[in-house]
C-alpha cells in the first residue's frame, strides 16, 4: 500500500460518489414545500399561524421569514462537484511501484515514531505515578545537621563518623587548594580611605591598639591621682600581705611573730594597757609624717590633720551631720527594742 492509499484510507474522506450509483430515497411530499430549496429562518409563530412563502409576498412584507440563496447554491455546487480537492503531500506524486515502495518506508517511519513517542510517555507518566523508594544505603531520612534519624547501630554510626569526616577533609582540600591557584595575596580584603588610598590594615590595628594602651595608663594615672598616701600605702601593704601569704602555714599558732606583732600594733580605745607601749611611734602617721597634736573635729575617715594644720576648721559641716544622723539612727533603734521588751 502505497502513502497515498494509507492516508486517504485513514485521514482522508472519500469521494463523493456519482448520483447514478446513490441510493435514492424517497422524500415526503408536502403541498406547501417552497420551489426555492435553502435555509429558511422563522420565526417563533406556531404552524398554525405561519403563513407559505408563496402566499406572502418577501418584499411588502417584513416578518415573512428569509431564504438563503447563497447558501443553497454553494451545497448544490458542492454536491455536483465529481473531481477531490485534497492533494497528496510528499513522494513523486504519482502511483507507480517507486512512488508507492517509497511511500511505505515513510509511512513505517512515522508509524514507528509515532509508537515510541507513545510507549516513552506512558513510562514517563507510570514512573511520576509510581511510589518513591529511598535507598537506605543512602542514608535514608537524615536530620538537619546530616545524621540518620532513628536507632543505629555501633557500625553504621562509626562509618557516618568516617564519611562526615572524609567530607569534612575533602573540603578543606578543595578549599586549600583553591587558595593556592588564586594567590594568598588574592584573598586578602583591601581597604581605601575617602581619597581612594590604600589603607595599611596592620598599621591601623597597631595604632588602635597603641591608643587603647595609652587611654588605659591615662585612665590608671587619674585614678592614682585621686588616692591619697595613705590608700596608696594601704594598697601596697594588702599587695604585699597576698605576697606573703602565699608562703604562709595553714594554721597560725601562739609561735607566730608576724601575728603577735599585728597584734601588738592594733589600737584599742578601751585598752588601759596602751599607754605603757613604748614601740608605738606617737605623733607620727601611717606614712611617718608628723601629726597635729591638739584637738581636731573627728571625721568619718579617721584621719587627723597634719602639724601644719592652724586650728581653722574649714569644712560645711557635712562630717557633724554624718555622725548626728548615725548617733540619732542608733539611739532611735535602741528606744524601739526597748518599747518592744516592756510591751
Amino acid at each position: 500500500m502505497s502513502l497515498a492509499d494509507y492516508l486517504a484510507k485513514n485521514y482522508l474522506t472519500a469521494d463523493p460518489q456519482p448520483e447514478s450509483q446513490r441510493p435514492k430515497k424517497k422524500r415526503k411530499k408536502n403541498k406547501h414545500a417552497d420551489t426555492d430549496s435553502g435555509l429558511i429562518i422563522a420565526d417563533d409563530d406556531p404552524p398554525s399561524l405561519r403563513a407559505s412563502a408563496a402566499d406572502i409576498d418577501v418584499e411588502e412584507d417584513e416578518n415573512s421569514p428569509f431564504v438563503l440563496q447563497a447558501a443553497a447554491a454553494r451545497t448544490t455546487e458542492f454536491r455536483k462537484k465529481k473531481k477531490s480537492s485534497w492533494k497528496v503531500v510528499g513522494g513523486g506524486g504519482g502511483e507507480g511501484a517507486g512512488a508507492g515502495a517509497g511511500g511505505q518506508d515513510e509511512a513505517d517511519a512515522i508509524l514507528a515514531s509515532a509508537a515510541a513517542e507513545s510507549a516513552a510517555r506512558q513510562q514517563a507518566d507510570q514512573l511520576e505515578d509510581a511510589p518513591t523508594i529511598e535507598d537506605e544505603d543512602a542514608g535514608g531520612r537524615r536530620m538537619e545537621s546530616g545524621a540518620r534519624g532513628g536507632l543505629q547501630t555501633a557500625a553504621q554510626t562509626a562509618a557516618m563518623a568516617a564519611a562526615e569526616e572524609r567530607k569534612k577533609r575533602a573540603e578543606l582540600a578543595a578549599f586549600e587548594s583553591a587558595i593556592a591557584k588564586e594567590g594568598g595575596a588574592a584573598q586578602e580584603t583591601i581597604y581605601r580611605d575617602a581619597s581612594g588610598r590604600i589603607i595599611n590594615v596592620a598599621m591601623k590595628r597597631a595604632e588602635a591598639r597603641r591608643a587603647e594602651e595609652e587611654a588605659k595608663e591615662k585612665e590608671e594615672r587619674a585614678r592614682e591621682a585621686l588616692m591619697g598616701d595613705v590608700q596608696r600605702q594601704q594598697r601596697d601593704s594588702r599587695r604585699q600581705e597576698l605576697a606573703e601569704a602565699r608562703a604562709m602555714p595553714l594554721a597560725r599558732t601562739i609561735e607566730d611573730e608576724d601575728l603577735n606583732e599585728e597584734l601588738r600594733a592594733r589600737d584599742r580605745w578601751n585598752d588601759p594597757a596602751a599607754q605603757f607601749l613604748t614601740s608605738k611611734k606617737s605623733g607620727t602617721s601611717a606614712t611617718g609624717k608628723p601629726l597635729y597634736k591638739g584637738g581636731f573635729a573627728p571625721n568619718r575617715y579617721g584621719i587627723r590633720p597634719g602639724h601644719r594644720w592652724d586650728g581653722v576648721d574649714r569644712a560645711n559641716g557635712f562630717e557633724k551631720e554624718w555622725f548626728q544622723a548615725r548617733a540619732r539612727k542608733e539611739r532611735r533603734g535602741n528606744l524601739e527594742y526597748e518599747w518592744q521588751m516592756d510591751e
